[in-house]
């Protein structure tokens, strides 16, 4: 007798519904609210602005030479900048600095995405017989591109 007590339901529950009286509205009311403020997630998430493009950038050459006997050792170098479908990227500000970071060169890339460069006499870090020139690449709507090893420098 104790364990159908258990399974059934207090008295005063089946006779008394005013915890029933309303629920359907109560529903409706929330679900509104709650489609509202879904809504309200996504058109924030549709504005975002676009996130920036990837970019990078090559040269025609991967390492240069200088002279060892300290004369002249001016270059062009040519700079690609290519966005990730290889395409280049006009209007594209490219700086590059020489191995001893004394020095900085820049120019902006043409409508194919190319520039050049001519770099003059650079030169070495003190007590080194190689050394790295350093290139920054950067246009709106692209992220900025670095590169501390973009070409290798060597005393012959």
């Amino acid at each position: 007798m104790a364990e159908e007590k258990l399974h059934m339901p207090p008295e005063n529950l089946i006779e008394n519904e005013s915890g029933t009286v309303g629920l359907p509205i109560r529903i409706v009311v929330l679900s509104i609210v709650g489609f509202i403020g879904f809504y309200a997630i996504l058109s924030a998430l549709s504005a975002a602005p676009e996130p920036a493009e990837p970019m990078y950038a090559t040269s025609n050459i991967s390492t240069f030479s200088l002279n060892s006997g300290g004369g002249e050792s001016n270059f062009s170098l040519e700079i690609s900048v290519l966005d990730r479908e290889n395409r280049g990227v006009g209007e594209a500000n490219v700086i590059v600095w020489s191995p001893d970071r004394k020095k900085a060169y820049s120019g902006i890339t043409g409508p194919d995405g190319n520039v050049i460069i001519n770099i003059l006499n650079p030169e070495l870090p003190v007590g080194k017989s190689e050394g790295y020139i350093a290139v920054k690449v950067m246009r709106t709507g692209y992220r900025d591109f670095s590169g501390e090893y973009f070409l290798k420098i060597t005393r012959s």
